[in-house]
């Protein structure tokens, strides 16, 4: 069960790292409506960031149902 928290624990961190990475905005400007900019589709780095982020969010939750199911299997 240690096992299983540690690499949740790991995946948690990785997530957030991949999401913080993810800039939208061009700093504070973009907070009040100064990204003006129209949608655009996603290419190199930052498909990857997405597609990445979505996979690490998936593992999160099958590694949280896991540690679950184990720990109450557990006296």
């Amino acid at each position: 069960m240690q096992t299983i928290t540690i690499i949740e624990i790991i995946v948690a961190i990785l997530l957030i790292v991949a999401i913080l990475l993810q800039n939208r905005g061009a700093g504070l400007s973009s907070t009040f409506g100064g990204d003006m900019g129209g949608y655009y589709s996603k290419r190199g780095f930052e498909k990857f960031l997405v597609r990445f982020s979505v996979v690490l969010a998936a593992a999160f939750i099958v590694l949280a149902i896991a540690n679950l199911i184990l720990a109450s299997r557990l006296p």
